[in-house]
């Protein structure tokens, strides 16, 4: 019996897999149907958002929402937040701001809502999401959690309210995914980051230098590619350019 249960167990996961290369789309709609079964939802999470803060000591925060459709991301939908209303380091404030700017839009543009919501981190970020979704705004769309350990990977799937723990192997192709999506909105929120920090640290530094118009800035910039190299350039270099 035990042989038989482990030589299922991997005629299931060698099937899996096969499909994963010859038929991408069925695979992926079959572990769609794996989520769904496992955190109960009623309908296929065919179109899945996910929300991630990402700052640095309160510095420049902003926030990212990836999309993914039928299993695949959704670039095209993908959606980048400067924060507004909140000051310094508040990720519970900063998450609520996204998601009511983020819904609230597609109220107003008369949108299709997503099938599932997932916050990427654990009970606090999800009741800030459903404080907004069903508190404020009134739509009932389910809320996931993703939790990540202390090596930052993937290792727990939060669902419900109060949150549970969905018993999901992280070897699971489900799994798997989920860490997919974890790792795509942390992407595009740290890559936003970077470049909105580095925007504003040029920013502040050049245009604290007497005589340096926005003209001049530039030239600088698109010269030296960093403020390093234009530092250390010798007088004449300088005059010459400007």
């Amino acid at each position: 019996l035990e042989l038989s249960n482990k030589n299922a167990k991997e005629y299931r996961f060698n099937s899996l897999k096969q499909r994963e290369h010859t038929n991408p789309q069925e695979f992926r709609l079959t572990v769609l149907e794996e989520l769904r079964k496992a955190i109960g939802l009623k309908e296929l999470p065919t179109h899945i958002e996910c929300f991630d803060n990402s700052n640095i000591q309160g510095t420049n925060p902003v926030a990212s929402c990836v999309v993914f459709r039928d299993g695949e991301p959704s670039k095209k939908d993908y959606r980048k937040f400067k924060i507004k209303t909140v000051i310094g380091a508040n990720d519970y404030a900063s998450m609520k701001e996204v998601v009511r700017r983020r819904y609230l839009r597609m109220q107003e543009e008369n949108t299709s809502f997503p099938n599932l919501i997932i916050a990427d981190g654990g009970v606090g970020q999800m009741e800030a999401i459903r404080q907004i979704v069903e508190d404020e705004l009134h739509l009932n769309i389910p809320i996931a959690g993703l939790v990540k350990n202390d090596k930052h990977r993937t290792n727990e799937l939060l669902f419900g309210f109060p949150p549970q723990s969905i018993g999901l192997k992280v070897t699971d192709d489900t799994f798997k995914f989920l860490a997919q999506v974890q790792d795509e909105v942390h992407r595009f929120a740290i890559a936003f980051h970077r470049k909105k920090r580095s925007k504003s640290q040029i920013k502040s530094e050049l245009d604290e230098v007497k005589g340096i118009g926005e003209q001049s800035k530039n030239l600088l910039i698109k010269h030296f590619k960093s403020l390093k190299r234009a530092k250390e350039a010798d007088f004449i270099e300088l005059e010459n350019l400007l």
